[in-house]
């Protein structure tokens, strides 16, 4: 049963208009904002979100839905990892 539930399709949606507002859905949480970058854990990993002037309209982490308005820059995915391993890897690189 486990094996058939993992295989689900899971949803994340993004949505910019003229890189000055974005709606996003199949949000998990926030996990910082200010106005130069925002970090959103999805569905289907992080979203690094680097722009400027950037403001949170609307968040609902129970229907998994943020609006952000601003200027948008770039947004970046990356893997759920946790911040330890991250660090360990970094250092495990510039000693090698």
């Amino acid at each position: 049963m486990e094996d058939r539930n993992s295989n689900v399709a899971k949803s994340h949606k993004v949505l910019i208009s003229n890189r000055k507002s974005g709606a996003f859905s199949g949000v998990v949480d926030v996990l910082s904002f200010d106005v130069a970058e925002i970090l959103l854990e999805t569905e289907l990993g992080m979203l690094l979100i680097k722009g400027h002037d950037l403001h949170v309209n609307r968040l609902s982490l129970e229907k998994g839905e943020i609006d952000i308005e601003g200027r948008i820059d770039s947004l970046t995915y990356s893997e759920v990892k946790s911040a330890s391993k991250q660090a360990e890897s970094l250092l495990g690189r510039l000693f090698k």
